[in-house]
């Protein structure tokens, strides 16, 4: 068997798994490893969970997909408890993480163009990892990631993580609409957000009229011991 066909975006590691059960795989030759990865934080479930096989067989056996052209009242009931569990009001599904960061984009510059903003711009935060497609890429804080894929988009103000005073100092900047951040830097070095500091981003947002977008998608249900991050104070402080 070769991989002589896949495109190397990444250089993985020399081991090929085969199976996984809880937290545990193992390989080709059968050795077992510790699943510390999770594939990077997607089976939070661990593999080969008896209730999520059984899950995903039942529904396999009925629909595999219409697609939202049609209701789906599985998306609803989930929708119903996401937005329970994160105190939202509405609920979009994506199939990436990079794919919501596009969209909560998309929202902020809809959300400028609404208010008469020609030009809307978005907050961003050093260091900040909002995924590799192109408009998630630019808003991601990491040189590296960025090289070699310029022209990036424009429509991004950048700022220290973790400084409130850098936003209200761009609090009278006239193209502002949001301000994108998450409550916990991964990939920028696990940098954890105050909580007085995600309190004051929601008062700034709400007295300039610009949108608070958190960037989950590492950070959400569940992994933190709480189904969100954000969500560490009265319903007042919730973003």
């Amino acid at each position: 068997m070769t991989a002589a066909h896949l495109m190397r975006t990444y250089s993985p590691q020399p081991v090929a798994f085969v199976r996984g059960e809880g937290a545990w795989l193992w390989d080709e030759q059968g050795k077992r490893y510790l699943d510390a990865l999770a594939g990077i934080a997607v089976s939070g479930l661990g593999h080969a969970h008896p209730a999520l096989v059984k899950a995903i067989a039942e529904q396999a056996a009925k629909l595999i997909h219409t697609s939202n052209l049609f209701e789906v009242r599985e998306q609803e009931r989930l929708a119903e408890k996401l937005c329970g569990l994160a105190g939202m009001d509405n609920a979009f599904f994506c199939n990436s993480g990079a794919e919501a960061n596009e969209c909560a984009i998309k929202i902020a510059r809809l959300h400028g163009h609404q208010r008469g903003i020609e030009d809307p711009s978005i907050v961003v935060m050093e260091k900040a990892w909002h995924g590799r497609t192109l408009a998630t890429l630019s808003a991601t804080g990491s040189r590296k990631a960025q090289a070699g894929f310029e022209p990036l988009m424009g429509g991004f103000l950048r700022v220290p993580y973790n400084d409130p005073g850098a936003i209200e100092r761009l609090s009278e900047h006239p193209s502002i609409v949001a301000v994108l951040m998450e409550v916990l830097q991964g990939e920028g070095g696990i940098h954890v957000a105050d909580a007085e500091y995600v309190r004051k981003l929601r008062e700034i947002c709400d007295r300039r009229q610009w949108l608070l977008m958190i960037d989950e998608v590492q950070s959400g249900v569940g992994r933190t011991g709480k189904w969100f991050a954000h969500i560490s104070g009265p319903a007042s402080s919730r973003t």
